[in-house]
């Protein structure tokens, strides 16, 4: 099992509100991303506060030869307890009212991957054939592309592309989606935050990771096309490869 992690501010936000984190455990890898938002400082403490929650959480719970309903316990557990930590915060706090966080995680064991997913933030299995998208957005436009009221192409360039519906912290209780994935040998796993997905095609996206010798230059790689692209929102990225593929929703 192999991974690399990145994130960079981009080209136009004066600070990162991103997190990931990637831990390495013998029964299994955990990764995560989180997108935080709220005004000043907010995003960056959502995100930070969600993340280390939720992976402690995950630490916690991990056992050897986890089903996927276990995994997909476990993964619903650091979600929500992420969740009370980050809604908490902001209702004791008067500066971080209304902060919250997006969130895409995984637990990748040998009996098997479940993602799990809160807003926008995505996963992708990447491999030569394309990227494909493994999570479905909380947001507008994607609502509003099920609905058949726009195109991806529209919902790549709308005003309101940035709206989420669903988020860590914002609520009492939050909802997440879980999915179980498996990967064929050499598939990459790609967990980001928005700002790598749109910046870059998922055609561009599959075109780069592939061709780079190794996971850390392909994040490296990821990272200087979305800035490259325009760099609008912080970028990050986490790569992981191990040796399975195809998904079917929780």
């Amino acid at each position: 099992m192999t991974s690399y992690g990145k994130s960079d501010r981009g080209c136009v936000r004066p600070t990162n509100q991103d997190s990931f984190a990637i831990d390495m455990q013998p029964e299994a890898a955990l990764l995560a991303v989180c997108d935080g938002m709220g005004g000043a400082n907010a995003g960056n403490v959502a995100s930070r506060f969600a993340i280390e929650t939720f992976m402690g959480a995950l630490r916690e719970g991990l056992q050897p030869d986890m089903d996927a309903a276990a995994r997909q316990s476990l993964l619903r557990t650091a979600v929500e307890r992420a969740n009370d930590t980050v809604y908490h915060l902001s209702v004791a706090q008067p500066e971080f009212r209304g902060m919250g966080t997006t969130l895409v995680g995984c637990i990748a064991a040998k009996t098997g991957m479940t993602l799990v997913n809160v807003g926008d933030s995505r996963a992708y299995c990447v491999h030569t054939g394309g990227a494909q998208r493994l999570t479905e957005d909380h947001s507008y436009v994607e609502e509003m592309m099920r609905r058949g009221k726009l195109t991806e192409e529209a919902a790549r360039v709308h005003p309101n592309k940035n709206l989420i519906t669903r988020a860590i912290g914002i609520d009492p209780e939050v909802e997440c989606d879980l999915y179980e994935v498996t990967l064929a040998p050499n598939d990459v796993l790609l967990l980001c935050s928005d700002g790598l997905s749109g910046m870059v095609r998922d055609e561009e996206i599959s075109r780069i990771v592939c061709t780079q010798d190794t996971l850390q230059t392909a994040g490296d790689a990821l990272v200087e096309q979305a800035k490259q692209n325009g760099g609008q929102d912080n970028i990050t990225v986490v790569l992981y490869r191990d040796d399975h593929a195809e998904t079917e929703e929780a």
